[in-house]
C-alpha cells in the first residue's frame, strides 16, 4: 500500500479545491443575469393572462428608468423615412394638410353636395386620395424609440353611406403611415349603405388594389354598436383598432399606440385626435391632450392635463374616458371584458360603458401623444330621420349603462336630466350585470376617487341653477336659434333651424346661462367668446375659463336683450342678410336683437345682479 507523505496530501488537498472553485464559478455565471454591452442588467417578463408577471420568453422589457442603453437594445426606430421623403416631395392641391378650394363656379354644387355629406365632398375629389400630411406630433416624437416585438392589429372601420373618396382616403392613410407586418388586415364593416358605389365598384376596386383589406356587410342598418361587435368578431390579429371612416393617420401613428398593450394586455390606447375642416379639409392640430371625462348630462368632455403629465409631454397618460371613435385594445381583453353591450342601440354611451368596464374590471386607459389621426367633424348634413321606435335610443343607451356600471352616481344623472328617464325601459340588464359580477370589478365610487377624481370637481353633481337655459331663439326670426353646428372650440357657432323643443333641444342648441355668467354648453365648457370691439364682432365658440371678462353675458327678460360684458352696452345680434351672429352696440328697436331661451329662471333673474 502506498504511502502519501503531508507535504503530498495538501498538495492534492489545494487542487482538489482550486478545481471546485473553478467549476463553481462557472457554473454561477452560467446562472446570472445576461449583461448588455453597457452593463446594465436585465430581466425579462411577460404577463400572464391573470395580469401578473412571470419569467419567460419571448419578452417584454422591464428595465430600471437609468437603463436606458439596455432599454434601446430592445427597441427600434420605427419611422419609415423613405415614405416620409416621398410625401415632403408631393405637389398638389391639399398636399401636407393645406387648406383647399375650388373656384365660385362651383359653389352651388359644393353646397349641396356638402348637406348630402356633412362635409366638401366635390373638393375631395379633386385632393389625392394618397396626399401628404404635416407633421404635427410633439418635436420629442421624432427621436422616440419603441419595442421592436409588437402585435399585428385588425383595423376596424364602419361606415354608412361614407362618401366613396374620403373613405379610400382614410384606408390609402392607414397603408401608406403604417408598418406593413403590423397591419393583418384592414376590414371595413358596411351597416347597410344604400349608395350603389359602395357596393359591386367598391368591391372591384378593393380586389384591385389590396390584399389585406376586405369589406364585411350588414344586411341593414344596424348602427356603430352593432356593426364594430361584427367586425371584431371578424378580426383575427392580436389587437383590434377601431376607427371612423373619415380620418388620415399622421407619421409613425401606430407603435406608440401598440407598445401599452405589448406591455400589458390589459390597456386599451387612444391616439390624439386632430381636425380635418369639413370645409377646407385643412389638417390641423387640436391641442397637445387633455383627459376624456363626463358631465352629468352623459356628455363628453374634456379635463387638464395632470402636472405630471405635462413634465412628459410625449409619454402615454392615463385618461378616465375615451371619445370612443378612434381607439386600440387587445382583442383577448376586449371579448374578455364582453365586447360592447349589444343591447345599446345605434350610438351612444357606448364609450362610456367601455371605459367604465376597462378601468373598473383590471385594466387601464391611456392617451398617446405620439399617436396622431386627425378626424373629419361634419358640418350641416341632411341625414334620414330616425325610426320613431327609435326617437329615444341615446337616453335609452345612457341609462342602461348607469344602471349597470354607476351605482348610487346614477342619481346625478337622473336628476340633471330633469326626468327624462322616467319613462325609459333600459331593458333586460341580466348579462351585463352577471358579467360585472364574474370579473369582479371594483365600484364607481372607487372608480371616480381613483380615475376620475377631478370630475366632481369640474361638474359639481349639485349646481346653483342656471338664469335661463335650452334653445336661444330669435324673434326677428323666429325659425332660428344659436346652434354650435358640429363644431368644437375654437370655432364660430352660427344661425340653425330651431328644435321642435326649445325647452329641452339637441344637443347643439341646448345652451344655459349659468350662475358663473357665462353663456355655454349646457353642462359642459364650451363657452360663447367675444374677442374684439369692434362693429359686427364675431362670437366664437371657446373654452369655458369661468372669469368673466369676455365671456361675461347677461339678459333682461323685459327687453329680450342678450348682453356682452360686464357694462352691458353691447349686444347678441342675427345679421339676417349673412346669417351671422355677432356683437353690436345694443338697440332694443332692433328686433334681431331680441332673443328668448326656452326656460327662463325668473326669480333667480331677479338676484342677478346681487348674487
Amino acid at each position: 500500500m502506498r504511502r502519501y507523505t503531508l507535504k503530498t496530501i495538501a498538495k492534492l488537498t489545494f487542487s482538489a479545491i482550486l478545481w471546485l472553485m473553478i467549476l463553481l464559478f462557472f457554473t454561477w455565471n452560467s446562472f446570472k443575469p445576461n449583461k448588455t454591452k453597457s452593463g446594465a442588467k436585465l430581466k425579462v417578463f411577460r404577463f400572464s393572462p391573470h395580469g401578473k408577471a412571470q419569467n419567460a420568453l419571448p419578452a417584454v422589457l422591464h428595465v430600471n428608468a437609468i437603463d436606458k442603453d439596455a432599454a434601446n437594445e430592445q427597441k427600434k426606430d420605427w419611422h419609415d423615412y423613405k415614405a416620409m421623403e416621398r410625401d415632403n416631395e408631393r405637389e398638389g392641391l391639399g398636399e401636407r394638410g393645406s387648406a383647399a378650394f375650388l373656384n365660385n363656379a362651383t359653389l352651388g354644387l359644393e353646397q349641396k353636395m356638402s348637406l348630402e355629406n356633412g362635409f366638401n365632398a366635390l373638393l375631395s375629389d379633386s385632393i389625392s386620395i394618397n396626399r401628404s400630411v404635416p407633421d404635427i406630433r410633439n418635436m420629442g416624437c421624432l427621436n422616440k424609440l419603441y419595442l421592436r416585438k409588437l402585435p399585428t392589429v385588425s383595423i376596424i372601420i364602419i361606415f354608412w353611406n361614407e362618401y366613396m373618396s374620403v373613405l379610400m382616403r382614410s384606408v390609402y392613410s392607414l397603408i401608406n403611415r403604417s408598418p406593413p407586418e403590423l397591419i393583418k388586415e384592414i376590414i371595413l364593416v358596411d351597416d347597410g349603405s344604400d349608395r350603389a358605389y359602395l357596393g359591386k365598384p367598391l368591391d372591384d376596386y378593393i380586389a384591385d388594389h389590396f390584399t389585406n383589406v376586405h369589406v364585411v356587410r350588414l344586411p341593414r342598418r344596424t348602427g356603430l354598436i352593432m356593426a364594430r361587435s361584427a367586425g371584431a368578431r371578424n378580426a383575427t390579429a392580436e389587437v383590434l383598432i377601431f376607427f371612423d371612416s373619415h380620418i388620415e393617420t399622421n407619421y409613425n401613428w401606430l407603435p406608440p399606440l401598440l407598445e401599452p398593450i405589448a406591455m400589458n394586455k390589459r390597456t386599451a390606447v387612444c391616439p390624439l385626435i386632430d381636425v380635418i375642416d369639413h370645409k377646407t379639409f385643412e389638417y390641423r392640430s387640436q391641442d397637445e391632450g387633455q383627459r376624456g371625462g363626463f358631465n352629468w348630462l352623459m356628455l363628453y368632455t374634456r379635463l387638464p392635463l395632470l402636472p405630471e403629465d405635462l413634465k412628459h409631454p410625449t409619454e402615454p397618460f392615463k385618461s378616465p374616458v375615451m371619445a370612443g371613435g378612434l381607439f386600440a385594445i387587445s382583442s383577448e381583453f376586449f371579448w374578455e371584458l364582453g365586447g360592447y353591450d349589444e343591447g345599446l342601440d345605434i350610438w351612444g354611451g357606448e364609450q362610456f360603458e367601455l371605459s367604465f368596464k376597462i378601468w373598473m374590471c383590471g385594466g387601464e386607459m391611456y392617451d398617446a401623444p405620439c399617436s396622431r389621426v386627425a378626424h373629419i367633424y361634419r358640418g350641416p348634413r341632411i341625414s334620414p330621420p330616425i325610426e320613431k321606435s327609435r326617437e329615444k335610443f341615446l337616453l335609452r343607451n345612457f341609462k342602461r349603462v348607469a344602471e349597470v356600471w354607476m351605482d348610487d352616481y346614477k342619481k346625478y344623472l337622473f336628476q340633471h336630466r330633469d326626468g327624462e328617464f322616467d319613462q325609459v325601459d333600459p331593458g333586460d340588464l341580466s348579462a351585463q350585470i352577471a358579467q360585472r359580477y364574474k370579473l369582479k370589478c371594483k365600484s364607481f365610487k372607487w372608480y371616480m376617487e381613483n380615475v376620475a377624481f377631478d370630475i366632481l370637481k369640474e361638474y359639481p353633481p349639485v349646481e346653483p341653477a342656471d338664469y335661463a337655459n335650452g334653445a336661444i331663439q330669435n324673434l326677428g326670426d323666429p325659425n332660428i336659434c344659436v346652434d354650435t353646428l358640429q363644431h368644437k372650440p375654437v370655432n364660430k357657432p352660427g344661425p340653425y333651424l330651431c328644435a321642435e323643443n326649445l325647452v329641452h333641444p339637441q344637443v347643439s342648441q341646448y345652451w344655459a346661462l349659468s350662475w358663473r355668467r357665462d353663456l355655454r354648453m349646457r353642462g359642459q365648457k364650451v363657452c360663447l367668446d367675444v374677442q374684439m370691439w369692434t362693429q359686427n364682432t364675431p362670437v366664437w365658440l371657446w373654452q369655458c375659463h369661468g372669469a368673466g371678462g369676455n365671456q361675461y353675458w347677461s339678459y333682461n327678460y323685459n327687453t329680450k336683450l342678450l348682453m356682452h360684458g360686464i357694462n352691458q352696452k353691447r349686444c347678441l345680434e342675427l345679421l339676417p342678410q349673412t346669417k351671422e351672429l355677432v356683437v353690436n352696440l345694443c338697440n332694443s328697436t332692433n328686433k334681431y336683437m331680441h332673443w328668448n331661451f326656452g326656460f327662463v329662471n325668473h326669480t333667480a333673474l331677479q338676484t342677478f345682479k346681487t348674487n
